[in-house]
């Protein structure tokens, strides 16, 4: 069993060990090595480590034993490091990267292998991200389905925490490797994770060249963990003495986590991002998570791109699972639907204004009664890869008239005369089954307002019509799957036609009481 590293207190002996190991020695960063993958063009991948502070580094890029290309810099004095970019490079491989120190006299040479270029996600987040492919459903014909991709490789960081923002990584569980039953199902809750495995192997089914996966999460942990201090600084998130345990079972301490586990990683240059977490903020700084997230994404991108030299795209892809159903019990009927709508920066869809270049997979629909590890680890991971993927290829690779979301109402119109709310939807819907719960109106009379069940009505291609005639007062406002475990597995009454995708949960006002009055919902 992988046992977690923590390191507070630590922090300088062992940036200062890394230092002067290479001072008398020469070394590439921790996750420089045989098998792994290196981002294509247009960017240029970042090829760095340590050695004598003012020699010269070369580095050179061979396939067969034919020199591709040559860079050489020089190790820096204060930070003992070096650091080169490579040309752009074409999908594809292997290759080999070397490295050679020449200071005086001395002459010391590194070599890593089997290396490919391609795409390289990183994947991050809490517990549902770091399940692994032994834990989800159909595990033994999963575990057993490599061979067809031997070029999607794979990484696992260790899981340690720094009070200091570390520059290279103090460990990895999993050094890059092909994949294989043994280290995609290395125990529970340990390496590798399963939703970063399926989601890459699906886009390298549409893809069809090479895809390198980084696994970075800790189950448990809030995002506060895994903010820069920065981030938390622009939210207005200051130290608290008191995390409930209920929630946090991971480290909580801020910051601890994007010191040890990401900010080592941001000198690689990246395709992009995806995250499973949000269920450790229900009970602790929900309020603040429609600020934290968005922060969040936009810090790590600054950093990223700053680490690369550019190479990583400014606003590089970000996807992320909106959070999946939980049993009745574990956490109160309001704060899961809260936390999904602020996973959105409150808008109910992505991209929004506040979440550019992002994308989102609905899990509402995919609850796991029976699962071993509780209902709040469901164990359909291939689903939400999937659905991941497809915002991937939506977002971050341009395919266009894919559907990658489910509908979403842009209008609601209110005709009193008839009792009737008619929700006019962007994209067709398909009505998989009646509701007469899952739809609620908030009805407001001699100043108290209540939330009431409304039964849906008629519907079409396009428009669902609700029977509001139960509310004798002011209609409000209108929410769709409130609620923490809103239907049972893929049996939402909502889907897109075509693709299976389930209508995301959403709340909005109703702005007018005019009969035939518009009130916009969405985009």
């Amino acid at each position: 069993m992988v046992v977690p590293v923590f390191v507070l207190g630590l922090v300088l002996p062992l940036i200062q060990r890394a230092h002067t190991s290479a001072g008398v020695g020469f070394q590439f960063a921790s996750y420089i090595d045989n098998y792994m993958v290196l981002q294509k063009e247009p960017a240029g991948a970042v090829i760095w480590g340590y050695g004598i502070s003012g020699a010269t580094v070369t580095v050179t890029l061979c396939q067969d034993q034919e020199i591709i290309m040559k860079k050489v810099t020089h190790v820096k004095a204060y930070s003992n490091s070096w650091m080169v970019v490579l040309d752009p490079m074409k999908p594809g491989g292997p290759y080999e990267v070397m490295a050679q120190q020449t200071f005086g006299r001395m002459n010391l040479t590194l070599r890593v292998h089997d290396v490919l270029f391609g795409d390289v996600w990183l994947c991050s987040g809490q517990s549902n991200m770091h399940m692994t492919v032994l834990q989800i459903f159909n595990a033994t014909s999963e575990l057993s389905n490599t061979t067809a991709y031997q070029s999607v490789r794979i990484l696992s960081v260790s899981l340690i925490q720094a009070e200091q923002e570390l520059e290279d990584l103090a460990g990895v569980d999993l050094k890059w490797s092909k994949p294989t039953s043994e280290n995609l199902g290395q125990g529970k809750f340990e390496y590798m994770s399963a939703v970063c495995w399926l989601f890459g192997r699906y886009l390298y089914d549409t893809l069809r060249y090479p895809i390198g996966l980084i696994s970075s999460s800790w189950g448990g942990t809030p995002i506060e963990a895994w903010s820069s201090g920065r981030s938390l600084k622009a939210c207005g998130v200051h130290r608290q003495g008191f995390i409930p345990s209920d929630s946090v079972t991971g480290p909580s301490e801020y910051s601890v986590l994007w010191n040890a586990m990401i900010h080592p990683l941001s000198n690689m240059t990246l395709k992009g991002v995806i995250w499973y977490q949000g269920e450790s903020n229900v009970n602790f700084n929900r309020d603040l998570y429609n600020c934290t997230f968005p922060a969040l994404i936009e810090d790590w991108r600054q950093t990223f791109h700053r680490g690369s030299q550019g190479q990583t795209e400014r606003l590089f892809p970000f996807g992320f699972v909106q959070l999946s159903s939980v049993l009745a019990g574990a956490v109160s009927d309001d704060r899961l639907p809260q936390i999904r709508w602020h996973q959105t920066a409150d808008f109910g869809y992505v991209p929004n204004l506040r979440m550019p270049n992002t994308f989102m997979a609905v899990a509402m629909d995919l609850g796991d009664r029976n699962s071993p590890f509780g209902s709040i680890h469901p164990r359909d991971k291939q689903t939400v890869a999937y659905r991941l993927h497809l915002g991937a290829r939506a977002v971050a690779y341009g395919e266009k008239q894919l559907i990658f979301q489910g509908p979403l109402p842009e209008k609601i119109e209110l005709l009193a005369d008839k009792g009737l709310l008619n929700l006019m939807y962007s994209q067709q819907i398909q009505v998989q089954r009646q509701d007469d719960k899952i739809f609620e109106i908030s009805c407001c009379d001699d100043h108290q307002c209540k939330w009431l069940p409304v039964p849906m009505n008629t519907f079409s291609t396009q428009i669902l019509a609700l029977n509001i005639s139960s509310c004798q007062g002011t209609l409000v406002a209108l929410r769709y799957a409130w609620t923490t475990w809103p239907c049972e597995y893929k049996q939402c009454p909502l889907y897109h036609p075509s693709s299976t995708l389930p209508a995301p949960p959403f709340t909005a006002f109703i702005t007018n009481q005019m009969p035939g009055h518009h009130s916009k919902v969405a985009k």
